[in-house]
C-alpha cells in the first residue's frame, strides 16, 4: 500500500492562531470574540449526584441499624450514626473541591486568569501585549503567567506532560492577538512597499 501526500497550497502565517484549539475554544457571542481555556478537575461524580448517593447510603444503613435496634442491639444505631457523620464529612470535603477550576480568557486587550478553589475565586487581569508565559521550573511544571507586576501559576488540573502544549497554545494565541490590525496604508512585509489601492 502506498501513500502520497501533497503540499498545502498556502502556509499559515507565523504566529497565526490555529483554526482548532487543543485546550481552548473560540467563543463568539456577547460582545467581542474571545478565546477561553477551561481547566477543571477530572471528577466522575457531581456534588448533586454525590448528595443523592449519600442520602441513599444513609437510608440503607439506618434501615439496617433500626432493624438491629428493634431486635435488641441498640448500640448498632449509635455506631451507624457516627459512621454516617464521618462519611458525610469526608464527602463534604470532596464536594467543596469537586468544582475547582482555572479559566483563562483572552478578549480584547486583556487576558484574565480566574482560579476557583473551593468557595473562593481569585481573578487576575493582564494586558495581553505584556504577558509572559513560561514554565515554572521545567516543561512538566506549572505554567507561570506574568505581566503588569502580577504572577499567576496555572495548569494544576492538567497532566504534567500536557502543560508544555498549553503554554505553547497560550503563547500562539497571545502572538496572534497582539499583531496590529491591518489598514490600507500598511507596508508589505515582503516588499517594503505600500499596498496598492
Amino acid at each position: 500500500m502506498n501513500t502520497t501526500t501533497a503540499p498545502a497550497h498556502w502556509r499559515r502565517a507565523p504566529g497565526a492562531a490555529p483554526s482548532a484549539w487543543r485546550f481552548g475554544r473560540a467563543v463568539e457571542g456577547d460582545g467581542a470574540p474571545r478565546v477561553e481555556w477551561l481547566l477543571k478537575r477530572n471528577c466522575s461524580i457531581t456534588p448533586k449526584q454525590l448528595f443523592a448517593v449519600y442520602v441513599s447510603l444513609c437510608a440503607v444503613s439506618l434501615t439496617i441499624a433500626l432493624g438491629f435496634t428493634w431486635a435488641g442491639a441498640s448500640p448498632v444505631l449509635a455506631f451507624a450514626g457516627v459512621e454516617l457523620l464521618l462519611v458525610g464529612a469526608a464527602l463534604l470535603i470532596y464536594a467543596r473541591h469537586a468544582t475547582d477550576q482555572e479559566c483563562i480568557t483572552l478578549m480584547g486587550e486583556a487576558l484574565r486568569v480566574e482560579h476557583q478553589h473551593g468557595p473562593q475565586t481569585a481573578r487576575t487581569d493582564f494586558r495581553a501585549a505584556w504577558v509572559r508565559v513560561e514554565p515554572l521550573s521545567s516543561d512538566r511544571s506549572l505554567i507561570e503567567v506574568a505581566g503588569d507586576g502580577h504572577t499567576v501559576r496555572i495548569g494544576r488540573y492538567l497532566r504534567p506532560e500536557l502543560r508544555r502544549g498549553l503554554a505553547q497554545e497560550l503563547r500562539a494565541a497571545l502572538r496572534a492577538h497582539s499583531r496590529p490590525a491591518a489598514n490600507n496604508n500598511d507596508i508589505h512585509e515582503e516588499t517594503g512597499t505600500k499596498r496598492p489601492r
